[in-house]
């Protein structure tokens, strides 16, 4: 069966945006001239193999490609769908098909895209189908929290940058219980250390 995987990038204290200086939270980004979380996808010399357009440096480019090149289907929630502008009609990944959670309708969903409106536990299960032999990728902490919740993270992988935000919005959502993690590989590059977690059951 497919193992279901979580990655962002995220500050050292676990925000994905910080607050602008008129109180807005601007989608990873934090006050001022704090470098954004994912300026690291475009600031190295190496190209990914994988998302056209991505310069990284070479320790963050062989772990984001072979990363990447396991994921088969994508899981977005509906909040990250409408922050990352319904990911122009496509998904997330270039190749792997996105399947959309929300509890209505999406009128801007394309026909590239599976909406699913039964929850959490059916859209990991189309996306498992529609993976094959490759692995699902959840996008958004919302959704991630909800797949926490029901026991189906497999993995989390955090792209931890070098800042403390000191506030914004969070990542992950209140769990009921703690989860545990076991690290698998700790790879530090040029603005950013790459975090590889199994979900300990």
């Amino acid at each position: 069966m497919s193992k279901v995987i979580s990655a962002h990038a995220v500050s050292v204290d676990g925000y994905i945006s910080g607050r602008t200086p008129d109180g807005e939270e601007e989608f990873g980004r934090g006050l001022g001239d704090a470098p954004m979380l994912f300026d690291w996808y475009f600031d190295g010399d190496t190209p990914s193999q994988v998302f056209d357009g991505f310069k990284l440096s070479e320790p963050s480019a062989r772990f984001f490609d072979t990363l990447a090149a396991r994921v088969g289907a994508s899981v977005a929630g509906r909040t990250t769908y409408e922050h990352s502008s319904h990911f122009g009609g496509g998904g997330p990944h270039p190749t792997a098909p996105l399947f959309v959670v929300s509890r209505g309708p999406v009128p801007e969903i394309s026909e590239r895209q599976t909406l699913v409106t039964t929850g959490i536990e059916d859209a990991i299960a189309a996306a498992r189908e529609a993976a094959g032999d490759k692995e699902v990728s959840l996008m958004g902490g919302g959704l991630a929290t909800e797949a926490l919740k029901a026991g189906l993270v497999d993995e989390l992988v955090l792209h931890q940058v070098p800042i403390l935000l000191g506030g914004g919005h969070s990542f992950f959502r209140e769990l009921p219980e703690h989860v545990n993690l076991r690290l698998l590989e700790a790879i530090p590059a040029p603005g950013v250390t790459h975090l590889h977690y199994e979900v300990v059951r």
